[in-house]
C-alpha cells in the first residue's frame, strides 16, 4: 500500500530522505497553500508534515478523510488544532529533541547581543556612524541569571552561562532542591528570580498556567537594570506589561524571538529602542532542520508501517464501544480529580498514589491511572502529555507512582482516591460514581464533601466563624461571579472549615486578594477544570 504524504511548509529534503526513497511512500512538496487549497487536496493524503507556517485548522482536519498523522517538524504545535485532530482520530506528533541545541545556542546569542547592544551598534555603523559611547554594554561575569523552566533547553542555557561566571537561579515545578544542587544552580521562586536577577530567560511550554507568567507583578519587583529574553513561546511574557515596564524604566532591555501573534509586523515591540528581535529563529539552523525532519520522517514510517508511536502529542480518540457508560464516567471523574488535585498542591508532586476501592473502579485501572497522570502533568507540561506518553513523562520528571487495589470499604462501594505528595505537603482527592447522581468529588484532604465538578470552583480553608459564607458570597457578587452550588465541611465547631463553591465565572487573583484582606482565610484557591 502506498502512503501519500504532503509537506506543506519548507522543510529539509535531506532530512526527509527516508520517506522520499521509501517504496511505500509518495511525498509531495507544496508550500504556501491557502486554507481553501489545503481543504481541497487534503483528502488525498495519509500524512501531513508542517512547521509553523501552515495553520492546520478544524476545517482542514474535518476534510482530511484519509489523514492518519500530522507531523510538526519542531516542538510547538500551537498551529495545529489538537482537539479536532484528536476527535477525528488523527495522531499529532512532533520532534521534541531535534532543536534543543539550536534553541539553547540562540538563547545564549540573544543574551550576549542584548548585553552588548550588538544589533544597535551594527545598524549604527552600517549607517556610517561611529558612536562608541552610545553602545556601552554590561558584562555577564558575576551577574545573576534567572531561568524559568528548567527542561533540556533551560538547563542547557544555565550550563553554558555558568561558564561565563554567572550565578544561576532556576524555577521549574519539577526541579527538586537536590537536583538543583547537583547541577550547581539555586532553586528559586518566580518572585525571587524577579527580585534578584540581572538577566532572565524563559523556557516553559505555553499553557494556561504559564501564559503571562512574566507580567506587571514580575516587573514591579525587578531591578531597573534587568534584561530579559524569550526564545520559548510567545505569550509567556505579557507583551503589554513588557512595553510598560520598559517605558517606565522598571527594566532595562528585552530580546524576543517569539511573539503572541506572528508575524508581529504591526507590533510596537519592533520599534522600541531597548528591544532586540529575531523572527522566530530558535530552531533555524541547518543541523536542527535536518534533525527534526529526520525525526518526523522516521516517526511517520513507524506509525503507518508498524503502528508504533513514540512522540505523539495527543492520543487519538479512544474506541470506547466496549466500555460501558459507567466506566466512561469513571474515566471522566478521574481526569477532573487529577486536575483539581494538582491545582490544590502548592509544590510539584514527588509521588502520586492512586487507590482503587471496589471492582467497578478497578475495571479499567491502567487507563484510569493514565488519565489521572495526564491531567496532573498537563498543568505544567501542556499538550505534549497524553495517555500514550503520560507514564514515561512522569518517570522523566522523577515522580514515583503507586497503584493500590482494595476491596470495597467505607461509605462507597466503588471509590478512587488520588494522593499527591510533595516535599512539604499532601493533597487527597476522593471521587465516586453514584447511581442516579453521576460522578462526584466526595473527599478533599480530611474533609468529606459532595459536589459535582464545575468549570470553576472557589475553595477555601478558613476558621469556622459566623458570617464567612455570607462575606464570601457578597464579595463574589460584587465581582459579578454567580454561585451555582455550595458544599461545606469543618473539623470541629470553631475549628478549621472548608468551603467549596461551584461558580459560573473564574476566580481571579484580585478576588482572592480582596477576600484575604477582609476575611479570616487560611488558604483560598480558584480552580479551573476542563468541563
Amino acid at each position: 500500500m502506498t502512503h501519500n504524504i504532503l509537506v506543506s511548509d519548507p522543510i529539509s529534503e535531506k532530512g526527509l530522505q527516508s520517506l522520499i526513497h521509501h517504496p511505500d511512500f509518495n511525498v509531495d512538496f507544496k508550500s504556501g497553500l491557502t486554507e481553501k487549497e489545503l481543504v481541497d487536496i487534503i483528502p488525498n493524503y495519509q500524512g501531513l508534515i508542517v512547521r509553523s507556517q501552515t495553520q492546520v485548522t478544524e476545517s482542514i482536519i474535518n476534510h482530511a478523510s484519509n489523514l492518519k498523522v500530522i507531523a510538526r517538524a519542531g516542538v510547538g504545535v500551537d498551529n495545529i488544532d489538537i482537539k479536532s485532530a484528536t476527535l477525528n482520530g488523527i495522531l499529532v506528533v512532533n520532534a521534541p529533541d531535534g532543536n534543543t541545541i539550536s534553541a539553547t545556542e540562540h538563547s545564549v546569542a540573544m543574551i550576549l547581543a542584548m548585553a552588548r547592544n550588538i544589533p544597535q551598534a551594527y545598524t549604527s555603523l552600517k549607517n556610517k556612524e561611529w558612536n562608541r559611547k552610545a553602545f556601552k554594554g554590561v558584562e555577564l561575569y558575576q551577574k545573576v541569571l534567572g531561568v524559568i523552566g528548567a527542561g533540556r533547553i533551560g538547563l542547557g542555557v544555565a550550563k553554558r552561562l555558568k561558564s561565563f561566571g554567572m550565578t544561576v537561579l532556576a524555577y521549574d515545578p519539577f526541579l527538586t532542591k537536590e537536583k538543583a544542587e547537583q547541577l550547581g544552580i539555586e532553586l528559586a521562586t518566580i518572585d525571587e528570580i524577579a527580585q534578584r536577577s540581572d538577566f532572565v530567560t524563559v523556557h516553559t511550554p505555553l499553557t494556561p498556567k504559564t501564559k503571562g507568567i512574566i507580567d506587571a507583578h514580575f516587573f514591579n519587583q525587578a531591578k531597573p537594570t534587568l534584561q530579559i529574553i524569550n526564545v520559548a513561546r510567545g505569550g509567556i511574557i505579557n507583551e503589554n506589561d513588557l512595553l510598560n515596564a520598559l517605558n517606565q524604566h522598571q527594566i532595562a532591555r528585552a530580546a524576543l524571538d517569539v511573539f503572541e501573534n506572528e508575524p508581529p509586523l504591526d507590533s510596537p515591540l519592533l520599534d522600541h529602542k531597548n528591544i532586540i528581535v529575531t523572527p522566530h529563529l530558535g530552531a533555524s539552523t541547518i543541523e536542527a532542520q535536518e534533525k527534526v525532519a529526520v525525526s518526523v520522517a522516521e516517526e511517520i514510517i513507524d506509525i503507518l508501517e508498524n503502528g508504533n508511536v513514540t512522540n505523539a502529542v495527543n492520543a487519538p480518540k479512544l474506541n470506547l464501544n466496549h466500555i460501558d457508560e459507567k466506566t466512561q464516567q469513571w474515566l471522566r471523574i478521574s481526569q477532573l480529580s487529577g486536575e483539581l488535585a494538582i491545582q490544590l498542591l502548592d509544590d510539584a508532586p514527588r509521588e502520586i498514589k492512586v487507590t482503587f476501592n471496589g471492582e467497578h473502579a478497578k475495571k479499567e485501572a491502567d487507563l484510569i491511572t493514565r488519565s489521572i497522570v495526564t491531567s496532573i502533568l498537563k498543568q505544567n507540561l501542556g499538550e505534549r502529555v497524553n495517555l500514550i506518553n503520560a507514564i514515561a513523562l512522569l518517570n522523566e520528571q522523577g515522580i514515583t507512582h503507586h497503584i493500590e487495589n482494595r476491596a470495597s470499604q467505607g461509605t462507597f462501594s466503588n471509590y478512587i482516591q488520588i494522593n499527591l505528595i510533595s516535599e512539604h505537603e499532601e493533597v487527597k482527592i476522593g471521587a465516586t460514581v453514584i447511581d442516579g447522581f453521576g460522578a462526584r468529588i466526595v473527599r478533599i484532604n480530611d474533609y468529606s464533601v459532595d459536589f459535582k465538578p464545575n468549570a470553576y470552583q472557589f475553595i477555601s480553608y478558613h476558621k469556622d466563624l459566623p458570617g464567612m459564607v455570607g462575606l464570601t458570597g457578597q464579595l463574589l457578587g460584587k465581582h459579578d461571579i454567580n454561585i451555582a452550588s455550595m458544599s461545606l465541611g469543618r473539623s470541629s465547631e470553631g475549628g478549621q472549615a472548608m468551603m467549596i463553591l461551584s461558580v459560573d465565572q473564574p476566580i481571579t487573583q484580585q478576588v482572592i486578594k480582596e477576600l484575604y484582606e477582609i476575611g479570616d482565610f487560611d488558604k483560598i484557591y480558584g480552580t479551573t477544570l476542563s468541563i
